[in-house]
């Protein structure tokens, strides 16, 4: 776990998100386990949007390889969520994300999380460079 709650000036770019009815759990805040398809949403919209990757017919895919989240206060249905991104190691074929959830507007995270993109040839499955144009927009979240 964080010594400290990541802050809203931590991260260099912002995916807006707004949860929805089914994100709610019998407790009645968002499950665990929808965090991180909220840290797939904010990560792949960046890589099509800034990096142009293709998930229909490129030749690269990413395969999350590693994950973990922490959780330092509740969110639930109807709420609007940023998620704020940021790499924190970029190797030649991998990529560390470091993601955190905020509440709109507000500046402490109400979680945070990191997982591992390792970029691979569709084809083969085997690991390859992260081509330029991705390489480029993943380096401009870089801290």
């Amino acid at each position: 776990m964080p010594d400290s709650v990541p802050q809203r000036s931590d991260y260099p770019h912002f995916q807006p998100i707004i949860t929805r009815w089914h994100d709610n759990d019998v407790y009645g805040h968002v499950n665990n386990v929808t965090y991180y398809s909220f840290f797939d949403t904010a990560v792949n919209t960046y890589l099509i949007e800034q990096g142009g990757l293709d998930i229909h017919d490129g030749e690269v895919v990413g395969f999350v390889v590693s994950s973990a989240c922490d959780y330092f206060a509740s969110i639930a249905f109807p709420e609007r969520i940023e998620i704020g991104l940021r790499v924190g190691k970029l190797g030649n074929s991998s990529v560390q994300y470091e993601l955190a959830v905020f509440k709109a507007g507000e500046e402490e995270a109400c979680a945070a999380g990191r997982f591992v993109h390792v970029f691979v040839d569709r084809g083969s499955n085997q690991p390859m460079t992260i081509p330029g144009m991705l390489r480029e927009a993943l380096q401009r979240l870089v801290v």
